[in-house]
């Protein structure tokens, strides 16, 4: 049997039926070329149902040779990836591949998979996010940046936006220069909040605080709105 500590990719059930129907198949042929062609003898028809049903889903290694057996990428077969790995078996790409291209060692590259958090220097970032194709926004949450990015952007809001241009773009593939934009216009619109209760509404510092605080909770999302191909 497969072992149960192997890593489940988000599976597109649905996909996989209407790529086996195209083809023509019924589950245990499907079955049967993963047996003959990958060597995985666990493989039964039934099991395959209960993939395209969403009772289970495959391991990495399944997935790989289901896409092997129904002539698709494994990309075909993934829902929208979440993590590093996720994002690399999307592309049917081997970890080994990844590290050399990234130029990082296998192991460290194996142990940022696990844990979620890329270590790399910014030349290894940039070649990540090229060889995983991987937007702006996806290269942050799949290298667990997200919770960095939004404190960076919460004190380039309410303090001294400038300061924090280098910071960011350290941390992500934007240009300097949009990442510059963006940052005043969320000063600007943070400051505004927080004057234009008082100026226009005649309510109190309490009212301008919460509608501050609640521009800063959804930081994120304002500076991804504002950037072009994020």
């Amino acid at each position: 049997m497969a072992a149960a500590n192997q890593p489940t990719p988000p599976f597109n059930a649905p996909a996989a039926r209407r790529l086996r129907e195209a083809l023509g198949m019924a589950p245990g042929h499907v079955a049967y070329g993963m047996r003959a062609s990958y060597g995985l003898a666990h493989i039964t028809p039934e099991l395959v149902v209960a993939w395209e049903r969403g009772d289970m889903a495959p391991t990495a290694g399944e997935l790989t040779a289901l896409a092997g057996a129904l002539w698709c990428s494994p990309g075909e077969l993934i829902g929208a990836p979440r993590t590093l790995r996720e994002h690399r078996l999307a592309l049917g790409l081997a970890p080994e591949d990844v590290a050399r291209d990234v130029g990082v060692e296998i192991h460290a590259y194996l142990r940022m998979e696990e844990t979620g958090e890329w270590r790399g220097n910014d030349r290894q970032s940039s070649a990540l996010a090229g060889v995983l194709r991987l937007a702006p926004r996806a290269f942050a949450t799949v290298t667990g940046r997200d919770g960095q990015l939004a404190e960076l952007l919460r004190s380039a809001a309410t303090t001294r936006w400038q300061a924090y241009v280098r910071p960011l773009t350290r941390l992500l593939p934007v240009q300097r220069r949009e990442v510059e934009d963006v940052l005043h216009e969320l000063h600007l619109e943070y400051q505004a909040l927080m004057t234009s209760t008082l100026s226009w509404g005649g309510g109190s510092s309490a009212d301008s605080g919460e509608a501050g605080r609640q521009f800063l909770e959804r930081i994120l999302e304002e500076f991804w709105s504002r950037i072009r191909n994020p």
